[in-house]
């Protein structure tokens, strides 16, 4: 019998494996990856004369082959010597295939990094003998947990240049166990190995015969790491509806996990309808799909059904709410702010979503969690999140699949963090909003003119609350139901538990856009004078109120003006180093790009802006 006829049986045993190299830079990921290929023959013998060439060019590896050039495509890499990008590779052994994800070690890449764990099974850890742990290896461990991954090899690499040093890699191995002991891994297996001479690679290196444990190819080629997804409940977020004509509607998705069959009852989420499968399309289907498939599904009734909804085992259903608490991985060098509106992604929904509440970061380097207003770029934290809609979730550790989700800024359209839910807060279970006898038609019949909130920005000494004021006494003579809120005078009751830092200038604005939103119902015409220096809190106060009722005023006046104006002794104080943010100093002020007015004031005098102000109510019907 050929050894090809005996080792058949290991193949069908063995389902592919995911990993990641990972762990801080220059530690050896893709030296390791490209090793690995050499040892088992699968570098083709072009590829690996164009490698020969490539390491007299960008090598760092001396006279010999430098194989983390054939992981490192980019040309920027290759001239630094460091990964950027996530770069896979395919390859398989007699016992098993593997998709490997070679990741940066560099801090400003650790969103590639996430990228590259979110769907691996394990990750291979790589540790500098010489160095020991860095926040970086850190770091990379606790993301790696987060994403769910519960295989860890901890691959201590060249232990060449420590003489093959056992205490060396005994006092990292005990460190590594001493820090993660609280990440919740499965197994955690240390190797000490030298990628580019090939030590513990495929083989039991001779220089280290103290180390018993299996080399590297072996223990991946052998570990298990099945989870159960398959054994859990149907569910099947919706990707798109195929309605080609009148006569068919049929809903497709990938199965993350359970299976399904024609006659089974399902639930669609959020909506709660129950219904049955009536057919199970796909190639080789044969009325039946389980997790992994690509199908579609027809059920047997008239339900509305629509992208980003799910379909789900009835008695055992996902959560259903709009407020999560999650851990979050920050990837933008703008810093998190609670009360800013992102867009989360999640299962193939795009929702309005805001962090309400920061409940702390956490310290690479203890794991104790620390409090915090805000996260900086590559921070990890906990979080509450409220969303514009209920949507249908499962807390990531029971489905990675359905319980993860990214943040995209609103503004520049830029994936700022990736998200785990870990469940449902219930605050809102029993919140139910109340049906008003009096509603806002009928206050507003009483006015005689619409709500609307006129929202004043500029910078400070803008002339804003003037002309505000202004206004507001010219509404009032012609019998308009007004309120001015200012922000000097807001800080003094409402919001006199905030500072000027970014997080506290957002939570500010959204306070007052929540306070503006209410008065809007009684009817009133609200005046909001604030510099709100942040486009992002603008739009969120416009989003509160119906569309029509708001209407931005951009004071513009310039810096200079404004600076010799100085009506508090403000500008003064920020240009001496006394007054931190302060804005047009020390913060940015970001301009309105479309405001409803934009009143220019060297030329004119207030009265003459004001009455703009209210010609263009006027205008707009308003009054």
């Amino acid at each position: 019998m050929s050894p090809s006829t005996l080792q058949a049986p290991e193949i069908a045993m063995r389902p592919a494996l995911r990993f990641i190299t990972c762990g801080s830079v220059d530690d050896g990921k893709s030296t390791l990856i490209g090793r690995l290929l050499y040892e088992r023959q699968l570098i083709l013998d072009d590829q690996l004369s164009a490698l020969e060439r490539d390491s007299r060019r960008h090598g760092t590896a001396g006279e010999g082959v430098d194989f983390s050039l054939l992981l490192d495509g980019l040309e920027a890499e290759r001239e630094q010597g460091i990964t950027i990008d996530v770069a896979y590779r395919y390859f398989a052994t007699a016992r098993r295939s593997f998709i490997v994800a070679d990741t940066p070690g560099h801090e400003q890449y650790t969103r590639n990094m996430v990228t590259g764990a979110s769907n691996a099974d394990l990750a291979v850890l790589l540790v500098d003998a010489r160095k020991g742990l860095l926040d970086q290896t850190r770091r990379h461990a606790i993301i790696a947990a987060m994403l769910g991954i519960r295989h860890m090899v901890l691959a201590v690499n060249k232990i060449d240049l420590v003489d093959f040093d056992r205490a060396v890699f005994e006092r990292i191995v005990a460190a590594f166990n001493d820090f993660a002991a609280t990440l919740g891994f499965r197994t955690i297996t240390a190797i000490p190995l030298s990628a580019r001479f090939g030590d513990n690679v495929a083989e039991r290196s001779q220089r280290t015969p103290w180390y018993a444990g299996p080399p590297l190819i072996d223990l991946l080629e052998q570990i298990d790491v099945e989870d159960d997804r398959s054994g859990k409940p149907f569910r099947m977020p919706v990707q798109w509806v195929n309605r080609p004509d009148a006569s068919f509607r049929g809903f497709c998705g990938t199965i993350v996990s359970g299976a399904v069959k024609a006659g089974d009852e399902i639930v669609v989420l959020p909506s709660g309808r129950v219904t049955t499968v009536k057919e199970v399309l796909a190639p080789g289907a044969d009325g039946k799909a389980e997790t992994g498939d690509s199908v579609t599904l027809t059920l047997t009734e008239e339900t509305d059904v629509a992208r980003g909804d799910m379909l789900a085992a009835p008695r055992a259903r996902p959560q259903v709410a709009d407020q999560f608490a999650a851990h979050i991985v920050w990837m933008s060098p703008e810093a998190l702010l609670p009360g800013r509106s992102y867009l989360m992604k999640v299962n193939h929904n795009s929702v309005l979503a805001t962090v309400t509440d920061l409940k702390h970061r956490v310290d690479i380097q203890t794991l104790a969690r620390l409090a915090a207003k805000t996260l900086s770029l590559n921070e990890v934290g906990v979080c509450n999140l409220s969303v514009a809609r209920p949507i249908a979730v499962d807390a990531y550790a029971d489905n990675r699949d359905t319980g993860g989700f990214v943040l995209i800024d609103r503004y520049s359209n830029e994936t700022v963090a990736a998200g785990m839910i870990d469940f449902a807060l219930r605050r809102a279970t029993n919140i139910h909003r109340h049906a008003y006898t009096v509603n806002k038609a009928f206050r507003t019949a009483l006015m005689h003119h619409k709500p609307a909130v006129l929202w004043f920005t500029g910078l400070p000494g803008s002339g804003k609350s003037t002309i505000a004021n202004l206004v507001e006494s010219g509404l009032h003579a012609r019998g308009a139901h007004t309120m001015l809120l200012d922000g000097d005078n807001v800080r003094h009751g409402l919001n006199n538990d905030l500072g000027f830092t970014e997080a506290d200038r957002v939570e500010n604005i959204r306070r007052v856009a929540e306070v503006a939103k209410l008065m809007t119902e009684a009817g009133l015409i609200v005046l909001c004078s604030f510099i709100s220096p942040f486009a992002a809190e603008r739009r969120l106060a416009r989003e509160m109120v119906q569309t029509g009722e708001f209407i931005e005023i951009f004071v513009d006046t310039p810096l200079e003006m404004c600076i010799v104006r100085d009506p508090k002794g403000l500008y003064r104080r920020a240009l001496a180093g006394e007054i931190a943010n302060f804005t047009g100093i020390g913060q940015p002020y970001e301009r309105p790009e479309v405001p409803e007015l934009h009143l220019l004031t060297p030329d004119r005098d207030p009265a003459q802006l004001a009455q703009d102000v209210i010609d263009e109510l006027i205008r707009m019907k308003i009054l």
